[in-house]
């Protein structure tokens, strides 16, 4: 990753190069469809792509500073309001992308759904498992606990009749960054999902002023008054993602959510 000046309508600005020449195809151009389709919600602040190619992308450089309460309040209300340009179904790329999605370096699969359930148990929970089992990382005993959880998700006993949002998809809290600004959002996994897979990812991983963000998203779009009872529900998906390459403390993790999951 490399940082020069580049500029922006004229006015030079600092930029990051960040390069693979091994990188999957399509993969940089991914990321720059999904942040430009996060950008055209005119809610949360995205990263300005400055320049897209195959193994390569350029973006305007964000420089850092601490996290404060009203930048974690602000970042809610616009995240709502991000959610809100919803769309066309779940599972969905971002507009105009017909080309590959991927969740940080791993493949991830799209679709057209009208169930929430559907979509989430088949393309973003059970690939990820038998990933996470083939090395593994989850036992036997685990994958079938949540194989018997996506069996209910595909029932549709959690779908609750949103519509699809429009959503970050990978919103640890290494993708927040906070600026002078106000908090600006880097490498999506962006798709059509459900609202609640995002705020259950910045819970996972831990977000400054969590609970002021949530706060702030709820002056803009209230949330269902059991929602955080779901929250292992939508680990379900990063929890899998990160058991399938990152090791078996996120296998125990996963089977632990799915537990939790069984008692609704």
């Amino acid at each position: 990753m490399a940082a020069r000046s580049a500029s922006r309508d004229g006015v030079p600005v600092s930029d990051v190069t960040k390069s693979n020449p091994h990188a999957p195809d399509g993969f940089f151009e991914a990321e720059a469809a999904g942040l430009r389709w996060l950008a055209d919600a005119r809610g949360a602040t995205i990263a300005h792509v400055l320049d897209v190619e195959p193994g390569r992308i350029r973006l305007e450089r964000i420089v850092e500073v601490p996290p404060t309460a009203d930048a974690a309040r602000q970042f809610g209300s616009a995240l709502a309001r991000t959610h809100d340009a919803g769309a066309a179904a779940f599972g969905t790329a971002p507009d105009g992308w017909d080309g590959p999605l991927f969740i940080g370096r791993r493949s991830m699969a799209r679709a057209s759904e009208r169930s929430w359930g559907v979509f989430y148990a088949r393309d973003r929970v059970l690939p990820f498992l038998e990933i996470a089992l083939a090395a593994g990382n989850v036992t036997l005993q685990e994958a079938e606990v949540v194989r018997r959880v996506c069996q209910r998700i595909t029932a549709g006993e959690f779908d609750d009749g949103q519509p699809p949002a429009r959503l970050h998809g990978d919103l640890w809290a290494g993708n927040v960054l906070w600026s002078a600004e106000g908090v600006v959002l880097i490498d999506p996994a962006a798709h059509g999902g459900h609202r609640e897979t995002d705020l259950a990812m910045l819970d996972l991983f831990g977000c400054p002023y969590l609970e002021l963000v949530i706060d702030g998203y709820q002056e803009q779009h209230s949330l269902m008054p059991d929602w955080r009872s779901r929250i292992p529900l939508h680990q379900l998906h990063p929890l899998a993602v990160h058991a399938a390459g990152h090791g078996r403390h996120y296998g125990t993790a996963l089977h632990a959510a799915a537990e939790r999951v069984m008692e609704l």
